[in-house]
């Protein structure tokens, strides 16, 4: 299977030169989408759901570090590469928290480049056989609706553990966009909100029934080990940060 590349740089130049060195590079990643600006390139990361988000750091409007983090209230699956002109400590201490795949400084070298795209590609296919051991035979069988179902009851069910829906959609022999519309068409919603949906709501329970559990905990009980990442996603869901939720239901 093919996977999807979405490249953020707003140098003309440089962006056709890592898109070259993205679709030669001797592995199964493909460029489907290239932006000047991290607002097109979160309009693109939502109509193409890639696996990989390769992004400068310094753009107009919205800068790479920023465009991270947005994308993946849309797609928390996605991977990332930055690729800058600058190695300074700061830029570098907020890619390790963001868990950024590479950080690579221009010129890329195309043998770095090649390296890291080979080392994501070996761990997408670890996790394809696990999810096809996962996944039932009958989900590549059944009606568009039958998948559907049976994505949403997956989703519910591995809720805590890494679900990667564009290796979900592969083993499917669907297309991710597909997939994703598919899913909206039955449920008015998009699998990655729904997953949001079910692990927020997972959170607000242990919050409600376990104050023994850190925030932390909590977080990484519901699939989100980055403690920071996890009170993102709750504050924007719940409209409070975890911590201020468990507070108020510990006086109620």
């Amino acid at each position: 299977m093919k996977y999807g590349v979405i490249v953020a740089e707003d140098e003309l130049l440089l962006q056709k030169n890592l898109i070259k060195k993205i679709n030669e590079s001797p592995t199964d990643f493909q460029v489907v989408g290239a932006a000047q600006t991290g607002v097109q390139a979160l309009e693109l990361i939502e109509k193409e759901v890639p696996f990989l988000l390769v992004t400068d750091i310094r753009m107009p409007v919205m800068d790479g570090l920023e465009l991270i983090q947005r994308a993946r209230e849309i797609n928390p699956d996605l991977d990332a590469i930055i690729v800058s002109g600058y190695s300074e400590f700061e830029y570098a201490q907020t890619a390790i928290h963001l868990q950024v795949r590479e950080y690579l400084l221009k010129p890329v070298e195309r043998k770095k480049l090649e390296e890291t795209l080979l080392s994501l590609q070996h761990d997408y296919e670890i996790k394809k056989q696990d999810l096809e051991k996962a996944l039932t035979s009958s989900m590549t069988s059944g009606t568009p609706a039958d998948v559907a179902g049976l994505l949403k009851k997956y989703l519910t069910e591995e809720f805590a553990s890494p679900v990667n829906l564009n290796l979900i959609a592969g083993n499917l022999n669907y297309s991710p966009s597909h997939l994703t519309r598919l899913f909206q068409q039955q449920y008015h919603t998009t699998p990655s909100k729904y997953l949001i949906h079910i692990r927020m709501e997972k959170a607000k329970q242990y919050i409600n029934t376990r104050p023994d559990l850190t925030i932390h905990m909590v977080g990484e009980a519901v699939g989100y080990p980055d403690p920071g990442y996890f009170s993102r996603i709750f504050k924007k869901y719940v409209g409070m940060s975890p911590q201020k939720y468990k507070d108020l239901s510990q006086i109620t």
